[in-house]
């Protein structure tokens, strides 16, 4: 598998931190469009490398896309099922094609250092509880963020606050997760969660 290389003067870099984005395959609008690739650009321009579902389409291909142009790296993690439409990437970058969703989603977790829930549909809602009910009950410390394009997940938000309110979590809901209406302060609470200034 082949991929194109970076445009001219955009070095490849091997990330300062892995950022796992959970978000969907689907072709969409602006609105989602606009704010996915502008965090690709940061991630990319900051030398961090993209893990994503490594699909070669929709709004998957907007964040790769612009993770890959601003050189930062790929890993992608697809599975069986959609290999067909796995991103073709070469060295430095990588894609792994899992068995089944489940191995997926455990290896884009073991290979990330903090998550980001970008807009989609039941499979990131899948991806997005799993790692909280994870960091809910101890089993991981990495920061999430939940990005709130053009207020897609307002909803989400308050059944989150309404959940703490009525004693349904353990720990605060800052702690679970930090909202973000902006990819600049998603980044840059990532950053900061890991001390990279």
């Amino acid at each position: 598998m082949t991929a194109a290389r970076p445009a001219a003067g955009v070095a490849r870099t091997v990330g300062l931190m892995n950022i796992c984005v959970f978000l969907s395959a689907a072709d969409l609008d602006d609105r989602y469009t606009r704010p996915a690739r502008e965090f690709a650009e940061l991630l990319g321009k900051g030398g961090h490398t993209l893990v994503w579902g490594g699909s070669e389409s929709g709004l998957m291909k907007v964040v790769a896309d612009g993770v890959h142009e601003t050189g930062g790296g790929l890993i992608g993690v697809s599975v069986e099922f959609l290999a067909a439409k796995a991103r073709a990437v070469s060295a430095p970058d990588e894609m792994v094609i899992a068995a089944d969703l489940a191995e997926r989603k455990r290896l884009l977790m073991e290979k990330a250092d903090a998550v980001v829930i970008m807009v989609g549909g039941t499979g990131t809602l899948d991806e997005a509880t799993e790692i909280l009910e994870l960091k809910k009950h101890g089993k991981t410390d990495k920061p999430v963020v939940l990005l709130n394009s053009a207020g897609f997940y307002d909803g989400l938000k308050e059944q989150f606050r309404r959940m703490e309110d009525e004693g349904f979590l353990p720990i605060p809901l800052t702690d679970l997760v930090f909202f973000a209406e902006e990819p600049v302060g998603a980044l840059a609470y990532l950053e900061e969660s890991r001390g990279i200034e």
